[in-house]
């Protein structure tokens, strides 16, 4: 039966992308910004684990320039993050997009 065996490919599609978000979870990715000024830190799941600050870049008189370096660190690690799982689902799906992934 065509059925059952779209059913049981279906399942298995399911248990095979749990498993990896759960190794993308494992995965880090980096990006580092202003020459090495800043650097984030994100796991596959798009959470921020580390920021370095060079203290180079600390400074009182600029507080903006750092906090718009950190963001700009943490966007590109975030980026970075979800491709890797966008590359992952494309090896997964055989290039087909699926609704809801990335």
């Amino acid at each position: 039966m065509k059925i059952n065996n779209l059913v049981k490919q279906a399942q298995q599609m399911q248990q095979r992308m749990m498993e990896l978000q759960e190794e993308l979870a494992n995965q880090t990715v980096e990006a580092t910004i202003g020459g090495g000024m800043v650097t984030a830190v994100v796991n596959g799941q798009q959470e921020l684990i580390s920021l370095n600050i060079s203290p180079d870049v600390v400074d009182p008189e600029d507080v903006e320039m750092l906090e718009d370096l950190i963001v700009a660190a943490v966007n590109e690690a975030r980026q970075r993050a979800h491709d890797l799982m966008a590359q992952e689902m494309d090896k997964l799906t055989g290039g087909v997009k699926l609704p809801g992934l990335p």
